[in-house]
């Protein structure tokens, strides 16, 4: 009888923590050892972002009219509609009663023998609820980034459990030594990459991309100013990012006070094939996020043979990028230093396809297959 792993999510929308949970789910779907269920609380769209098996049950616990209310509830403050506001505060705890009572029932009735939690209010969950005879993991993809609240509440969060991987292994070591006098036993195990593509960018294309959430964390305003400066100083490749999110709005405001709109594309939200056609077009990854705890965008930029910068702030990029090797990691957030960087590779392709090369052999031994035989000795308990 296959065993039964169930993987709580808030959601299956775009976001790099989605993405890990269905690459995970059909990775362990794709041994025919297990039956998957992803448990999403939320239904954002009619069918999940990222492709999922068909072997794999999903299970939304609530129905799309009891979605997030977020910015209906940031709406009416800001044009002081009070009636409405009280309209939407009362739904958003009703929300949050209902999210938290739902996933309470799948936790205690399920006969899942293992459970993989994603987020922090969800080991807290599958920690009080979970039965004695279940394995019970969490599963972390977020830097703490020195904000020891954040990193108190994801160790009490875990302390009850059977496991906890962490996804770099820097937040391992972290994470190890604070879980030292519990029962719960850190672990160590990257994202995966899916598939490396057979073709790869030429490199010589003069297009720089970026792909992720437009979100104040990932510092796209401070690749806008880079760019900026890079084409003040007569640096005429063009720069795409791909994604959407909360910093939008500011970002074209930037592109249009500075006369970029010929020169910077805001892509939106693409799906992987997408994606794979334009870093296609390009000849050099820009990351500029200040926190990452992974980065497994770069793996993707890496497959498709792009040579990759980016500033060591991102915990994760650290990780992935060797330093001269298969990309560039700029300390201290230096600006100059990045514009320089991405200038030298502008102007030489051997150098470029010698990254690109590197990196390319390097993602490899991140391939899901590979990644998946770790999962499997947890759940194995071997």
């Amino acid at each position: 009888m296959k065993k039964k792993i169930a993987i709580l999510s808030l959601h299956l929308g775009y976001g790099g923590v989605e993405k890990a949970i269905t690459s995970l789910a059909n990775s362990l779907a794709k041994t025919n050892k297990y039956e998957i269920e992803i448990v999403s609380i939320y239904k954002l769209y009619e069918k999940p972002v990222f492709d999922i098996n068909e072997n794999i049950r999903v299970t939304y616990l609530l129905p799309s009219r009891l979605n997030p209310n977020r910015k209906e509830w940031k709406e009416a403050l800001h044009n002081l509609k009070l009636i409405k506001l009280g309209k939407e505060s009362l739904k958003s705890l009703k929300i949050l009663y209902k999210r938290r009572k739902e996933m309470i029932d799948y936790i205690k009735n399920t006969k899942a023998d293992v459970i993989i939690s994603t987020r922090v209010f969800l080991n807290e969950l599958l920690s009080e609820y979970g039965r004695d005879e279940t394995l019970k993991i969490g599963w972390e993809h977020n830097h703490h980034h020195n904000d020891m609240k954040y990193a108190t509440d994801v160790i009490r969060s875990v302390k009850n459990l059977d496991y906890f991987v962490l996804v770099s292994k820097d937040l391992k070591k972290f994470y190890k030594k604070k879980l030292a006098n519990s029962k719960c036993h850190t672990i160590y195990i990257p994202n995966a990459l899916e598939n490396i593509p057979k073709t790869k960018s030429p490199l010589t294309s003069e297009h720089l991309i970026s792909v992720g959430r437009l979100s104040p964390e990932k510092g796209y305003l401070d690749l806008l100013k880079i760019y900026l400066d890079l084409k003040n100083k007569k640096c005429k490749w063009h720069l795409d990012i791909v994604g959407d999110g909360s910093e939008r709005r500011k970002l074209e405001k930037f592109i249009k006070d500075n006369n970029l709109e010929a020169d910077v594309t805001l892509h939106g939200f693409k799906n992987s094939k997408e994606i794979e056609k334009l870093m296609h077009k390009a000849s050099i990854y820009v990351m500029t996020s200040y926190t990452e705890s992974f980065g497994i965008v770069l793996l993707e930029a890496m497959s498709n043979g792009l040579p990759c910068i980016a500033f060591d702030s991102a915990e994760g990029a650290k990780e992935v990028i060797t330093s001269g090797r298969d990309g560039y990691l700029i300390k201290h957030r230096n600006f100059n230093a990045m514009e320089k960087k991405i200038l030298d590779l502008t102007k030489d392709i051997n150098i470029r396809k010698e990254l690109g090369k590197n990196g390319r052999r390097k993602v490899k031994g991140y391939l899901s297959d590979n990644i998946c035989t770790y999962w499997e000795k947890i759940i194995e308990r071997k």
